[in-house]
């Protein structure tokens, strides 16, 4: 199956929902937030204390509000699962070299935080894993209730969460969890609804990707309603720190990426693409 053929067929109908269709696509999922012009305005920004930016990144939030598992799962990835994992600059310098010899093979990483953050390793671990053959991608930490989603979506991409069709690049992504003095950073559910359709469509019209959207299950259905309103162009990464990746959000047949643990054998988060590493060249390679 041409997997990013199927892709473009499915952006090219977007305002039609066909999360059925994905259910052959293994390893590939995508969300429908519906029409630019249909979605409710985002609600105005609530005050709320800022997250640290120096302490958020991929998954920050998940243990103190779910726990998990401290190891990794005992069994080994499936041949049709490809290992990876998610750093920030928390990590400090990693050695990329080590990391892929140890068999990893796709990074995500932080880029910016609502308007203003950066991560100031960004950088070097997007040449440093580039160089020793990785398939990476940069991620955005939300901080809904500072400012709008298209804000923050511009600066993301202004700051290195772009995209390039050159079978190296994953999809941008937005990193959704909790806020940090309020689960859902003061928004209702149809504002998060609002706020993320906002972010979603701000990376398409910039970059041509619908964004991977990492989230776990019990934040997007507190938070969003459990809406499957994103399930038909956004691949997901779900967190879940157990050995198995348990109940998906609302519309997803599948998981594209899967965070198991927070540490183990790689730096940062330990991570697996739900397909061969075919399937995340295809992905990295779609328009």
């Amino acid at each position: 199956m041409d997997l990013a053929r199927t892709f473009r067929r499915r952006s090219a109908r977007r305002a039609l929902p066909c999360a059925a269709a994905l259910a052959g696509l293994t390893g590939l999922a995508v969300a429908l937030p519906g029409t630019a012009d249909a979605a409710p305005a985002p609600a105005a920004p609530t005050a709320q204390a800022a997250q640290n930016p120096e302490l958020d990144w991929m998954g920050s939030t998940v243990r103190a509000h779910e726990g998990g598992a401290v190891r990794p799962p005992a069994a080994a990835p499936r041949a049709t699962q490809t290992p990876g994992m998610d750093v920030s600059h928390y990590q400090g310098a990693i050695n990329w070299a080590s990391a892929y010899a140890n068999g990893a093979r796709f990074v995500y990483m932080k880029a910016t935080e609502g308007t203003t953050y950066r991560d100031p390793d960004f950088s070097a671990n997007y040449t440093g894993s580039y160089n020793a053959g990785f398939i990476r991608g940069a991620y955005h930490f939300a901080t809904p209730s500072t400012s709008t989603g298209a804000a923050q979506a511009d600066y993301f991409v202004a700051h290195g969460g772009g995209w390039s069709k050159d079978g190296k690049t994953l999809p941008p992504m937005l990193d959704i969890e909790y806020g940090a003095s309020s689960t859902c950073w003061g928004l209702s559910q149809a504002s998060m609804v609002s706020w993320i359709t906002s972010f979603v469509n701000e990376v398409h019209a910039k970059t041509t990707r619908w964004p991977t959207i990492y989230t776990t299950t019990d934040w997007w259905t507190t938070c969003t309603g459990n809406t499957a309103a994103f399930s038909a162009n956004d691949p997901l990464f779900i967190a879940r720190y157990a050995s198995s990746v348990g109940t998906l959000p609302a519309g997803w047949p599948f998981y594209t990426f899967w965070q198991f643990a927070d540490s183990g054998t790689f730096p940062g988060d330990q991570d697996r693409f739900n397909g061969p590493l075919s399937g995340v060249v295809n992905l990295a390679d779609n328009v």
